[in-house]
């Protein structure tokens, strides 16, 4: 199967190609710069694989919940390469993909991942392995980060960007220790892949029309949709 994924949510941007067992990325940390360096990426990545984009099976993206600006680039770059190739698009949740990544790095099978959400509050939701894929356990939530609270919490590791703004109230409210807190980790593009080939096997895919954004601040706590 042949995936690109692209990951323009926070103060890194990323896009990965999967080719079958082959896994191709580019990373950088680029504070206001996704829309600038996305598309070139994209461009290199294919060119290097060979594979003209009509070539590919899918399409992946983080939907969200993060940062408005971010998560609109996402979704107008895979909106746009969707509806030019025909192709059906994956969209990944931000939350699942920290977990993924904490899986993926430290083979933390139960993730509590918060991104920092601004104005004192964090993104957050508890991860759960499934069948090699993190997923949502639940809902995702944004609030306080004193106000987190899970019953799974416990035992659980702590990844996003979350962590590193609002440690102390984040593991005063949830129990996870310090040493089980990855700091600095970010939302690769390759775990957005690994998440999205999972969604294109089960078929459930979506059109490019139906690749929306969650922002999640609208609605305070919604049931996951797309892991």
């Amino acid at each position: 199967m042949k995936l690109l994924a692209v990951d323009t949510t926070e103060d890194t941007c990323s896009v990965a190609l999967c080719v079958d067992d082959e896994m191709r990325w580019r990373f950088e940390f680029a504070p206001r710069q996704h829309s600038e360096l996305v598309l070139p990426m994209v461009d290199e990545l294919l060119a290097q694989a060979g594979l003209a984009v009509q070539r590919l099976d899918a399409l992946a993206f983080s939907r969200g919940p993060g940062s408005f600006t971010g998560i609109r680039i996402a979704t107008g770059v895979i909106q746009g390469i969707a509806l030019g190739a025909d192709l059906p698009v994956a969209p990944v949740s931000t939350l699942a993909a920290l977990a993924q990544g904490a899986w993926r790095t430290h083979g933390a099978d139960r993730v509590l991942s918060a991104l920092d959400a601004r104005m004192g509050e964090v993104y957050w939701a508890c991860c759960r392995l499934e069948d090699g894929c993190m997923a949502v356990d639940g809902a995702e939530h944004v609030g306080k980060p004193e106000s987190v609270d899970d019953p799974e919490a416990e035992g659980c590791w702590g990844s996003g960007s979350g962590w590193d703004a609002y440690a102390d109230s984040l593991r005063s409210a949830t129990g996870i220790s310090g040493e089980h807190v990855l700091h600095e980790q970010r939302i690769h593009a390759r775990d957005i892949a690994t998440l999205g080939l999972a969604v294109l096997i089960a078929g459930k895919t979506v059109a490019a029309e139906e690749a929306l954004p969650v922002y999640i601040r609208d609605n305070v706590a919604v049931k996951s949709a797309g892991s």
